[in-house]
Protein backbone atom coordinates (compact mmCIF):
# COMPACT_ATOMS: atom_id res chain seq x y z
CA UNK A 1 0.00 0.00 0.00
CA UNK A 2 1.57 3.53 -1.49
CA UNK A 3 2.20 5.86 1.57
CA UNK A 4 0.94 9.84 1.36
CA UNK A 5 1.60 12.68 2.90
CA UNK A 6 -0.58 14.46 4.88
CA UNK A 7 -0.83 17.94 6.73
CA UNK A 8 -3.34 19.30 9.33
CA UNK A 9 -2.83 22.73 9.51
CA UNK A 10 -4.76 26.05 10.49
CA UNK A 11 -5.73 27.73 14.23
CA UNK A 12 -8.61 25.28 14.98
CA UNK A 13 -8.25 22.59 17.73
CA UNK A 14 -7.54 19.30 16.84
CA UNK A 15 -4.88 18.72 14.70
CA UNK A 16 -3.22 16.62 17.10
CA UNK A 17 -6.33 15.04 18.14
CA UNK A 18 -7.12 14.27 14.00
CA UNK A 19 -3.34 12.84 14.09
CA UNK A 20 -4.22 10.45 17.66
CA UNK A 21 -7.13 9.58 15.48
CA UNK A 22 -5.44 8.49 12.42
CA UNK A 23 -2.78 6.74 14.87
CA UNK A 24 -5.47 4.49 16.81
CA UNK A 25 -7.33 3.56 13.20
CA UNK A 26 -3.39 2.03 12.02
CA UNK A 27 -2.85 0.73 14.83
CA UNK A 28 -5.98 -1.16 14.68
CA UNK A 29 -4.88 -2.62 11.07
CA UNK A 30 -1.61 -3.68 12.65
CA UNK A 31 0.70 -1.19 11.58
CA UNK A 32 3.40 0.16 13.35
CA UNK A 33 3.36 3.81 14.28
CA UNK A 34 6.02 6.42 15.41
CA UNK A 35 4.56 10.00 17.03
CA UNK A 36 6.97 12.60 17.06
CA UNK A 37 6.18 15.09 18.96
CA UNK A 38 8.03 18.43 18.17
CA UNK A 39 7.98 21.39 20.61
CA UNK A 40 5.94 19.87 23.43
CA UNK A 41 7.77 18.35 26.19
CA UNK A 42 5.21 17.60 28.83
CA UNK A 43 3.30 14.39 29.16
CA UNK A 44 0.29 15.00 28.17
CA UNK A 45 -2.58 12.63 28.30
CA UNK A 46 -2.22 11.24 24.88
CA UNK A 47 1.59 10.37 25.72
CA UNK A 48 0.48 8.40 28.78
CA UNK A 49 -2.61 6.86 26.85
CA UNK A 50 -0.17 5.42 24.09
CA UNK A 51 2.68 4.46 26.98
CA UNK A 52 -0.14 2.84 29.18
CA UNK A 53 -2.64 0.98 26.57
CA UNK A 54 -0.72 0.72 22.74
CA UNK A 55 2.58 -0.90 23.04
CA UNK A 56 2.67 -1.14 19.05
CA UNK A 57 2.93 2.92 18.88
CA UNK A 58 6.61 4.79 19.89
CA UNK A 59 5.92 8.16 20.65
CA UNK A 60 8.99 10.41 21.47
CA UNK A 61 8.99 14.23 22.42
CA UNK A 62 11.91 16.36 21.14
CA UNK A 63 10.75 19.33 23.33
CA UNK A 64 11.18 20.98 26.52
CA UNK A 65 8.47 22.60 26.90
CA UNK A 66 5.62 23.99 25.22
CA UNK A 67 6.70 27.89 24.04
CA UNK A 68 3.96 29.09 21.51
CA UNK A 69 3.79 32.13 23.12
CA UNK A 70 7.30 33.03 23.68
CA UNK A 71 10.80 32.70 21.36
CA UNK A 72 12.74 29.30 21.77
CA UNK A 73 15.50 29.92 23.51
CA UNK A 74 18.91 27.32 22.28
CA UNK A 75 17.81 24.37 24.38
CA UNK A 76 14.44 23.92 22.27
CA UNK A 77 16.32 24.44 19.15
CA UNK A 78 18.90 22.16 20.25
CA UNK A 79 16.15 19.46 21.13
CA UNK A 80 14.46 19.81 17.59
CA UNK A 81 17.35 19.76 15.95
CA UNK A 82 18.27 16.32 17.39
CA UNK A 83 14.91 15.18 16.86
CA UNK A 84 14.79 16.12 13.85
CA UNK A 85 18.17 14.26 13.32
CA UNK A 86 16.51 10.94 15.06
CA UNK A 87 13.06 11.16 13.29
CA UNK A 88 14.85 11.36 9.87
CA UNK A 89 16.52 7.95 10.66
CA UNK A 90 13.32 6.82 11.77
CA UNK A 91 11.75 7.25 8.47
CA UNK A 92 14.69 6.34 6.10
CA UNK A 93 14.71 2.91 7.59
CA UNK A 94 11.57 1.64 6.51
CA UNK A 95 10.46 0.12 10.04
CA UNK A 96 7.19 2.13 10.23
CA UNK A 97 4.05 2.40 8.46
CA UNK A 98 2.47 5.75 9.64
CA UNK A 99 4.72 8.41 11.19
CA UNK A 100 3.51 11.49 12.60
CA UNK A 101 5.39 14.92 13.06
CA UNK A 102 3.00 16.15 15.63
CA UNK A 103 3.92 20.18 15.58
CA UNK A 104 6.74 19.90 12.94
CA UNK A 105 4.96 23.63 11.13
CA UNK A 106 5.13 25.28 14.45
CA UNK A 107 8.63 23.73 14.42
CA UNK A 108 9.19 25.52 11.47
CA UNK A 109 7.39 28.53 12.08
CA UNK A 110 10.16 28.67 14.75
CA UNK A 111 13.03 28.10 12.49
CA UNK A 112 14.31 25.10 14.57
CA UNK A 113 14.97 23.17 11.19
CA UNK A 114 14.01 24.50 7.55
CA UNK A 115 11.06 23.76 5.22
CA UNK A 116 13.82 22.80 2.73
CA UNK A 117 15.32 20.19 5.28
CA UNK A 118 11.83 18.60 5.98
CA UNK A 119 11.00 18.83 1.75
CA UNK A 120 13.87 16.75 1.16
CA UNK A 121 13.25 13.89 3.76
CA UNK A 122 9.67 13.49 2.75
CA UNK A 123 11.22 13.28 -1.01
CA UNK A 124 13.35 10.10 0.48
CA UNK A 125 10.70 8.58 2.69
CA UNK A 126 10.62 4.83 2.35
CA UNK A 127 6.86 4.24 -0.46
CA UNK A 128 4.73 2.77 2.02
CA UNK A 129 5.60 5.28 4.82
CA UNK A 130 2.35 7.54 5.08
CA UNK A 131 3.28 10.62 7.26
CA UNK A 132 0.94 13.14 9.11
CA UNK A 133 2.70 16.60 9.93
CA UNK A 134 0.78 18.82 12.11
CA UNK A 135 0.97 22.20 13.44
CA UNK A 136 -0.37 25.94 12.46
CA UNK A 137 1.30 28.01 10.20
CA UNK A 138 2.19 25.48 7.60
CA UNK A 139 4.58 26.42 4.83
CA UNK A 140 3.09 27.18 1.39
CA UNK A 141 5.85 24.42 -0.18
CA UNK A 142 4.40 21.70 1.77
CA UNK A 143 1.32 22.22 0.94
CA UNK A 144 2.36 21.82 -2.39
CA UNK A 145 3.64 18.42 -2.07
CA UNK A 146 1.36 16.97 0.25
CA UNK A 147 -1.15 14.96 -0.91
CA UNK A 148 -3.94 15.49 1.83
CA UNK A 149 -3.93 19.29 3.28
CA UNK A 150 -6.43 19.91 6.01
CA UNK A 151 -6.99 23.17 7.49
CA UNK A 152 -9.76 21.69 9.62
CA UNK A 153 -11.75 22.27 6.98
CA UNK A 154 -10.97 20.83 3.65
CA UNK A 155 -8.39 22.22 1.79
CA UNK A 156 -6.92 19.32 -0.98
CA UNK A 157 -7.93 15.20 -0.67
CA UNK A 158 -6.46 12.42 -2.76
CA UNK A 159 -9.75 10.89 -2.85
CA UNK A 160 -10.16 13.54 -5.64
CA UNK A 161 -6.93 11.91 -7.62
CA UNK A 162 -9.30 8.34 -7.20
CA UNK A 163 -7.35 6.88 -4.10
CA UNK A 164 -9.82 5.24 -2.65
CA UNK A 165 -10.11 4.75 1.02
CA UNK A 166 -7.09 2.28 2.59
CA UNK A 167 -7.37 0.43 5.49
CA UNK A 168 -5.43 1.52 8.43
CA UNK A 169 -5.56 5.19 7.32
CA UNK A 170 -9.33 6.26 6.01
CA UNK A 171 -11.23 3.25 7.15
Amino acid sequence: MKGYIQIYTGNGKGKTTAALGLTLRAVGAGKKVFFAQFVKGRIYSEVKAIQDHLPSVEIKQYGLDCFIKKAPVQADIDAARNGFREVTEIILSGNYDLVVLDEANIAIYYKLFSTDELINLLKQKPEKTEIVITGRYAMPDLLEIADLVTEMKEIKHYYNKGIEARIGIEC
